[in-house]
């Protein structure tokens, strides 16, 4: 090496770390935070067995749901996001498509139980993970967060943030249309 580039190298070296510095903020900075790809799409659910909510003796067992299409809604009371997105999920609810369950998480029994009684329990049942680890296996880093689960018990679909009616609409209930033409035997 020359005596003149040894003495460009030095020069050099921070401009080229500034601007692949540069380069990937610019990337992560123009994509939407919801469409963070999860590690878990096309992959078995994170075992799930947790009290419930409304009744600590008994059980809420992701194994037991093998052979249905459902929808794992990851919620909290203390969540405004969450709150947002209720009155939608209380509405689907009632149309009986698809089974909703939610996942109560880093919360107080009483909080969770009395936000339900107070705003409508879409869910067929709610998981309680009042120290947050089973979200930790779901991969959540925030809430709401909702997970769209195949009748094999695989992962299919993971929403971050607040589901609004365009979501549902455009992307949650095609997607579950097909899941359940697939579990029936029929084509998607």
């Amino acid at each position: 090496m020359t005596a003149r580039r040894r003495r460009l190298w030095p020069v050099l070296l921070p401009l080229v770390a500034f601007g692949a510095l540069v380069a990937v903020l610019a990337v992560g900075l123009n994509r939407d935070p919801r469409e963070v790809p999860s590690p878990l799409i096309g992959k078995p659910a994170p075992p799930l067995l947790l009290p419930r909510l409304d009744d600590p003796a008994a059980r809420v067992s992701g194994e037991a749901l093998k052979g249905k299409v459902w929808m794992l809604n990851v919620w909290a009371s203390w969540c405004g996001a969450c709150r947002e997105e209720h009155p939608m999920f209380v509405a689907f609810a009632k149309r009986q498509a698809v089974p909703i369950y939610g996942l109560d998480y880093k919360d107080t029994r009483y909080a969770g139980q009395d936000w339900l009684r107070r705003l409508g329990n879409p869910y067929v049942a709610s998981a309680f993970d009042e120290d947050g680890r089973a979200g930790l296996d779901w991969g959540v880093y925030g809430v709401p967060e909702t997970f769209i689960i195949d009748a094999r018990g695989v992962v299919r679909h993971k929403h971050i943030g607040p589901v609004t009616p365009e979501v549902l609409k455009d992307s949650i209930e095609p997607l579950l249309a097909q899941l359940q033409a697939e579990a029936a035997g029929g084509t998607p």
